[in-house]
């Protein structure tokens, strides 16, 4: 009885040590207050109505835990600007993206109590917390590659039609125009386009730009831009210097991506194909020894 009162206690124990660990590692990993920058600004100047207003903890328990989370951890810039970055899709909206992560923390470690009949894996909440976190930051790199696939084309595009003497918006009207198939950049050029349209600043809708791509090329090209309407430089100049910049880089990732092939390559060489050549010249040797004896 003692044995087993004992157990009890320890698993208790074990379980406010785990969830006190879990608020310290969050709290410590939670943004501090500062300034607003320009591209914060702009980030919440972009931000529609919140959908955290769906949130009604005196109703709902989990919403109880979420609003928690929210105020607790400072999650909810990050959240809207992981939603901006997906490209805002309807679904998952950012509040949808805190349930995912609270029913993560949640249920994996409850699977795995359930699973090894043992309160242990409840120190695994904090890790399960930011599991969609990375499943989601995977989606947003992948949208930003496909961004930049053809984004030094883009700006190569702008600067020839801008030369001919258009504006910078007709030449990205154009390059939307002649397109085949758009894009997720086109697709933000014809956002940015229809902000314009709606009212807001050139200014403000190239902030909106460059923050819902987060792409830092594509914020360079916004800060060119910017820097051209308010100083009246030649922005041709500065997008062939801007493009040929994209192009060594491009070439420079090229070539460390390059580089580092070989050395990813000794894992899959040393577990896969080294033992098959050897099993391969082994064994019929190996078959002789044993079914003739050594042979001499």
């Amino acid at each position: 009885m003692n044995s087993v009162l004992f157990t009890v206690g320890l698993n208790v124990l074990l379980a406010v040590g785990a969830f006190a660990v879990f608020l310290t590692i969050l709290g410590l990993l939670a943004p501090k207050e500062k300034k607003d920058n320009l591209m914060d600004v702009s980030v919440q100047q972009f931000k529609s109505t919140s959908s955290f207003a769906r949130l009604k903890p005196e109703e709902k328990f989990m919403d109880r835990i979420a609003v928690f989370c929210l105020r607790t951890f400072k999650l909810e810039n990050s959240l809207e600007e992981m939603h901006m970055q997906l490209g805002s899709p309807d679904n998952p909206q950012p509040v949808d993206i805190l349930y995912t992560k609270v029913i993560a923390a949640l249920a994996i470690p409850a699977g795995m109590m359930l699973l090894f009949q043992s309160i242990w894996p409840v120190i695994f909440v904090p890790l399960c917390f930011y599991v969609p976190d990375v499943l989601i930051k995977s989606k947003i790199q992948k949208r930003q590659a496909e961004i930049l696939g053809n984004f030094s084309t883009t700006v190569d595009l702008a600067a020839l039609i801008i030369e001919s003497g258009l504006d910078y918006l007709t030449a990205f009207e154009r390059i939307i125009k002649i397109a085949k198939e758009k894009t997720i950049l086109e697709e933000e050029l014809e956002q940015t386009i229809n902000e314009i349209k709606l009212g807001y600043s050139r200014r403000e809708a190239l902030e909106h730009f460059a923050a819902r791509t987060g792409v830092q090329e594509v914020r360079s090209l916004v800060g060119l831009i910017i820097q051209s309407d308010e100083l009246g430089t030649s922005l041709v100049d500065l997008l062939r210097n801007f493009s040929t910049d994209l192009r060594s880089r491009r070439l420079n990732r090229a070539e460390k991506l390059a580089a580092q092939a070989s050395t990813k390559m000794l894992f899959p060489l040393f577990m896969f194909i080294f033992p098959t050549i050897f099993i391969l010249i082994l064994a019929p040797m190996i078959m002789g020894l044993i079914q003739g004896g050594m042979g001499f």
